[in-house]
């Protein structure tokens, strides 16, 4: 049966503004090992699925450094110091400017439990409308633009959404909402 490892020390390595990153020594309780291993420390996240009157889905084009990328994603970000939700909102307004009503709590899923500690919290806002112009922080460029919501499961099948934390987001939608589209 699987146990918990026990924890010898855990040193932080690194602080990188978003995330830091620890090394951490523990005890096999199989083998009686020590093993080291290095964790991301963050903020939880967030997803916010934008549905307008017509059924479109307000999403973002956005270049990713990691994969070298420009990608089709939904609005989303860190978690300051606020409730969830809140930040889902605040990010729906930055990214893109548009606002909505009925926000309906998703989900949650784990990024990557082998090296992150947090969260990714998905909601979906229906009835988005733009009410603002974008309001971006100065390391972000992005293009808002909307999809038709019957679209989505092609797109994620052909892999032009291809973003994992953006696929589960549909999922739970799918889940909870149903795929009539």
């Amino acid at each position: 049966m699987v146990k918990e490892w026990k924890l010898i020390d855990l040193k932080p390595d690194r602080d990188y503004r978003v995330f830091k990153v620890n090394t951490l020594r523990a005890v096999s309780p199989r083998t009686q090992q020590v093993g080291e291993f290095y964790t991301i420390e963050t903020n939880d996240w967030v997803n916010i699925i934008p549905i307008t009157e017509d059924k479109k889905v307000v999403m973002i084009k956005q270049f990713r450094h990691g994969s070298k990328e420009i990608t089709l994603e939904i609005p989303g970000g860190l978690v300051d110091d606020e409730h969830h939700m809140e930040a889902a909102l605040r990010e729906l307004s930055e990214e893109t400017g548009y606002e909505g009503s009925n926000v309906i709590y998703l989900g949650a899923t784990n990024p990557n439990p082998a090296i992150f500690n947090n969260l990714c919290h998905t909601y979906l806002v229906e009835n988005a409308k733009k009410i603002k112009e974008k309001n971006l922080d100065p390391d972000e460029d992005i293009e808002v633009i909307l999809v038709p919501l019957s679209d989505i499961p092609a797109l994620i099948e052909e892999g032009t959404i291809n973003h994992a934390l953006v696929i589960v987001a549909f999922y739970f939608y799918f889940l909870r909402i149903g795929l009539n589209v």
